[in-house]
């Protein structure tokens, strides 16, 4: 009975330490190409690349609806993205599961209208995208210009003054 317990306190311990979405990828870097996010299905949009999104700047938002963090983020995501949209920018929203219940596509899918996200949302259910990117947490904000360069990233809520203030700027570069 005792070395049952005991392996399950380890078992348990393990998974705190490294959790089914930790990456051994390295994280992304400022400056460097952005990895791509190809993954599925997507939510409320045909497929995208970001061949596709090229001469457009485009925010990738790592966020999942259980996530109360990434919850107190969208509205200004929304902001941002009536505003600026029609001066070339994107969202991709990457939904990468914490808990199993956040899995199924009908509960994303309902998360998002219930959310009332109308940019394109892409499921990561395996955390390809996520490990391509490195991420580590939560929601996390990745700025990739229109050449399709990291430009800016941002873990957590917050920082809205200078995320907009990068989005401005990438919007007023030539492509």
């Amino acid at each position: 009975m005792l070395r049952h317990a005991t392996l399950c306190f380890i078992f348990i311990i393990g998974l705190a330490v490294w959790p089914p979405w930790a990456t051994e990828a390295p994280a992304f870097s400022i400056g460097k190409p952005a990895p791509d996010i190809v993954g599925g299905p997507w939510i409320n949009s045909n497929a995208l690349t970001l061949n596709d999104l090229r001469d457009r700047v485009v925010l990738v938002e790592f966020w999942t609806y259980g996530c109360v963090n990434c919850k107190n983020v969208i509205p200004q995501l929304r902001n941002w993205y009536d505003k600026y949209a029609k001066h070339g920018f994107t969202i991709v929203g990457v939904h990468s599961p914490e808990f199993l219940w956040e899995k199924p596509l009908d509960k994303v899918k309902t998360a998002t209208e219930q959310l009332k996200i109308r940019y394109p949302v892409v499921q990561d259910n395996g955390f390809e995208i996520w490990k391509r990117y490195g991420i580590w947490a939560w929601p996390t904000t990745i700025l990739v210009d229109k050449k399709g360069i990291i430009r800016y990233s941002h873990i957590g809520e917050g920082a809205y003054d200078k995320t907009e203030s990068v989005i401005k700027q990438l919007l007023e570069e030539k492509s």
